[in-house]
């Protein structure tokens, strides 16, 4: 029962009507006012207060301007005698309820284990279900820490239940890799047996290697990934191991698992342990397939990145040497501008020395453009094969790819095709055999196609595997081709709910959102136009608070002015000043 309650609120809720005078006329003194209290109380929270101390203040003096009776007559009422087991007796009759038995509170806790321990993780909410249960069924509801104690036998059944179910379905070889992961590995003591199965070179178990994130971004990341990946799922782990609960509750046993130590795990009793790591390697199989999908994803725009940014420092300096460009450039900039009305024939040729200039130019710069490609390509080919193509066998290994869509089936068809190769060295084939089908079309860009094939017309595999990875990081990103076993990259159709198509009102609904596309365009078509009618209003009446329209290159640019600088929060600035000042802490420790 809350403290805090406003003049208003107690006239709604603690007031007596004419019903409850009725039943509070035979009392007198003490008697009336408590009554009354128990009677409001019970109205409001369907159970009775615990002690007079749950009583808000406020209400016993409201209340007893309504008896007429003196608010320290409260502490006068008797809360041990029969007198008050009378008064609760007669308040739940007046409501209909009973008072609750030890196989009610049995029956709940049952329900509680069954029904929503395993869709519900908080207990607040479970207790708040518990009281809702008992007004639903008319009886009044256990005591708060009686409720508590009540949710807390519930989970531990739940749980205990959920363990059995679990190790009933992990067969014996499986269980017996799961406990590989944390025997004789090392706690938080640094104590442990120093074990090669359980423990990597880098001096880490394999539980906190499971554990562990990704690092940056590159090769070795990748490598490290695909081993963890391939790690757990030689543990094969069930694929319906969870299919029977909500995500919601093995993401919360994945979390429990996570902040265990490894010892803290091998105290545990057989079913709670296995049952955690079971949990955790089961979230972190899809996890770690979404990682590395996100490192593909940014390795192939790393490699191409670095590729470019070379082949511009090698060619910056020779482009800017070109003489005369810088000045001719100048000229036709200031012809412009001085008459910016006039034809290109009347205006700039002129000043460049007429149309055979202008052309020469343009070929150049197109020789450039074309030369800089070549260069990036060769410089692109010359990394991959020296050192990322050591990523190619590992992730096609490790990634299950599919597709939906017929329209990029020539990249499905191009990476069977590289997976056919892959144990095939450079040194006995340089090229794709003449008799295969090499998928061309949309897999390698007409810029690409000179490198890719020769004169001979045979395909090179170096520069067409780049093209694949290429176009597979692509379809990827767009959730074209996706990744078995992966969450963020999962098959899209996925996303929608499993009855959309049957319950497709109801799911709109949910939204908010209308089903007739067209009422949806015209719909923000009017919040966009009342939109911009209140821009244009409030820059008409200088309102706009710093934002304005203005020429930026010669365009149209919208201006948001800068926010002021914010003052300091006082906790830093004392924090500042305990670092740098005299109080600073001492770091030196004696003994």
């Amino acid at each position: 029962m809350r403290q805090d309650w406003e003049p208003e609120d107690l006239i709604e809720v603690w007031t007596l009507l004419e019903d409850d005078m009725k039943k509070v006329r035979n009392k007198s003194g003490a008697t009336w006012l408590g009554f009354a209290l128990l009677l409001k109380f019970f109205e409001v929270e369907a159970r009775f207060p615990e002690s007079a101390k749950e009583m808000p203040a406020a209400a016993v003096e409201y209340v007893a301007q309504q008896v007429k009776v003196p608010a320290e007559a409260w502490d006068a009422y008797d809360w041990q005698g029969d007198r008050i087991k009378r008064h609760r007796k007669e308040i739940r009759e007046a409501y209909g309820f009973r008072a609750n038995t030890e196989e009610d509170q049995e029956r709940l806790a049952e329900w509680l284990a069954a029904e929503l321990c395993p869709v519900e993780l908080s207990r607040d909410r479970l207790a708040a279900a518990v009281v809702a249960r008992c007004r639903n069924d008319d009886i009044e509801p256990p005591a708060p820490g009686r409720v508590g104690r009540l949710v807390g036998k519930a989970v531990k059944d739940f749980e205990a239940q959920f363990c059995r179910s679990r190790m009933e379905r992990i067969s014996h070889a499986t269980r017996s890799r799961l406990e590989d992961l944390v025997a004789g590995s090392q706690d938080e003591t640094g104590e442990g047996a120093d074990c090669q199965d359980v423990v990597s070179a880098g001096g880490r178990s394999h539980f906190a290697e499971l554990k562990a994130d990704p690092g940056a971004p590159g090769l070795e990341s990748l490598l490290a990934e695909v081993n963890k990946l391939q790690r757990v799922r030689r543990l094969e782990l069930p694929a319906d191991l969870f299919g029977d609960v909500s995500e919601k509750l093995v993401d919360a046993w994945r979390a429990r698992a996570s902040k265990e130590y490894p010892a803290n795990l091998e105290r545990m009793k057989p079913p709670r342990r296995l049952t955690l790591l079971a949990a955790l390697c089961h979230v972190r199989q899809t996890e770690i397939t979404d990682s590395l999908v996100d490192l593909f994803i940014q390795l192939v725009l790393k490699i191409n990145t670095r590729a470019e940014r070379k082949v511009d420092k090698e060619l910056n300096a020779e482009l800017k040497k070109v003489r005369g460009k810088e000045g001719m450039l100048l000229r036709v900039a200031e012809a412009a501008l001085s008459e910016p009305s006039g034809t290109v024939r009347r205006v700039i040729y002129p000043v460049v020395g007429g149309e055979k200039t202008l052309k020469a130019l343009a070929a150049e710069a197109a020789a450039n453009e074309a030369r800089y490609k070549a260069r990036v390509r060769t410089v692109l080919r010359s990394s991959y094969s020296a050192h990322w193509r050591r990523m190619l066998s590992p992730l096609l290994g490790a990634l299950e790819l599919k597709c939906n869509n017929t329209a990029y089936r020539p990249v499905m068809d191009a990476i069977d095709l590289l997976q056919r190769y892959l144990d095939q060295p450079l040194k006995e084939g340089a090229f794709f055999d003449p008799a295969e089908s090499v998928p061309l079309a949309g897999v390698v860009p007409d810029q690409w196609r000179a490198a890719v094939v020769d004169d001979k017309g045979r395909v090179e595999r170096i520069p067409y595997e780049l093209c694949v990875l290429v176009a597979l990081r692509d379809a990827v990103r767009r959730r074209e081709i996706w990744v078995l076993g992966a969450n963020r990259w999962r098959n899209p159709e996925d996303d929608l709910p499993a009855d959309f198509e049957d319950n497709r009102d109801v799911h709109y609904a949910a939204l908010g959102q209308p089903q007739d596309a067209r009422e949806f365009i015209a719909a923000r078509k009017t919040m966009l136009r009342t939109s911009l009618d209140r821009f244009e209003g409030a820059l008409a009446e200088g309102t706009t608070g710093g934002v304005a329209i203005v020429k930026k290159h010669g365009e149209p640019w919208i201006r948001v002015s800068p926010r002021a600088k914010q003052e300091e929060p006082e906790s830093l600035v004392a924090i500042k000043e305990r670092s740098s000042g005299a109080g600073a802490p001492s770091t030196c420790w004696t003994s």
